[in-house]
């Protein structure tokens, strides 16, 4: 599985940090920037991510930014993409067993590094439960029509 990453400066560190990490466990990853702690604005990232994601470039994405909360934002306005913000393990796991997640979004001033890891370890290896969450998500797509169509 190939998986996108993205920050913005806040969350470049960690994304150093969960890069590495990620290819120890097995998986290739492509870092889409940013390339420094200097400012930069999330939603510039957090588009070129979601965007591959959306058009099925690559299966999975990862966006780290202060909070999460605008990399998820930016993430979820795209077509095919369920981003979800997971700052804990068990949201990181629901967020994959019921929701199928694509996208984990993270706050790195919300974080330690360790949690972080789990967190990624945790969306990564769990797999979607399908069944009856299998309907809710082709409900989500038709309502993901209506609005874009």
């Amino acid at each position: 599985m190939k998986i996108a990453i993205g920050a913005d400066h806040a969350g470049y560190e960690l994304k150093g940090i969960i890069t590495k990490f990620i290819e120890e466990i097995g998986y290739e990853v492509i870092d889409m920037g940013t390339g420094t702690s200097c400012s930069v604005d999330y939603p510039d990232y957090a588009e070129a991510v979601a965007k591959a994601v959306s058009e099925g470039i690559y299966e999975r994405g990862i966006l780290i930014c202060g909070t999460g909360i605008g990399m998820s934002i930016v993430a979820n306005k795209f077509k095919n993409v369920r981003a979800a913000l997971c700052n804990d393990l068990f949201t990181a796991k629901m967020s994959r067993l019921h929701n199928d997640a694509n996208i984990l979004c993270m706050g790195a001033r919300v974080i330690g590094t360790g949690l972080a890891k789990e967190i990624v370890k945790t969306w990564l290896t769990t797999n979607f439960e399908g069944d009856r969450h299998l309907k809710r998500l082709e409900k989500l797509n038709l309502i993901e029509r209506k609005v874009i169509d």
